[in-house]
């Protein structure tokens, strides 16, 4: 069931993620939001290849303590697995957080910067009251794998 209501979800994201593409591709603020994903992809990907890295395990000694005790190559794959799903654990967060500005009427996914490492979520950039300050740091806070909220939003009224 949560299987299905995470696809589901996916994919209602990914609709609206098209949709709102499609409109404001071109906005110069969209672009800069699809670098900040792109760079944070990368931090995982790279903090992925780092911890694979940390292992140095030679094949030779694989077999080896495979031999000996045939515990060796599944602690290493649980590790492994354990380091790649803590890279991408931050990339989920942010986007998440993302799609739900994205879905809010009041606060702006292009205002509003999202940062996460290590379940630390840092909000920046501006809204137009102290309520949407107060909005944005519930909505991350709501949001599954967050452990803290540093919120450096500035109050911005809109220009008339």
């Amino acid at each position: 069931m949560r299987t299905l209501l995470a696809l589901v979800l996916g994919l209602a994201l990914g609709g609206a993620a098209v949709w709102f593409y499609s409109n404001y591709g071109n906005d110069p603020r969209v672009r800069s939001a699809g670098q900040k994903v792109e760079t944070a992809a990368k931090s995982a990907r790279e903090a992925a290849t780092n911890e694979l890295r940390v292992l140095h395990l030679r094949p030779e000694d694989i077999k080896d303590e495979l031999a000996r005790s045939g515990q060796v190559v599944r602690r290493a794959a649980n590790d492994a697995g354990r380091a790649i799903a803590d890279a991408t654990a931050d990339a989920r967060v942010t986007a998440a957080i993302k799609g739900k500005l994205i879905a809010s009427r009041d606060l702006s996914a292009l205002n509003i910067s999202v940062n996460t490492t290590a379940g630390v979520v840092t909000l920046s950039g501006a809204v137009a009251s102290s309520e949407h300050i107060s909005k944005a740091i519930l909505l991350a806070m709501q949001t599954e794998g967050v452990r803290e909220v540093v919120s450096t939003l500035q109050v911005k009224p809109k220009a008339k």
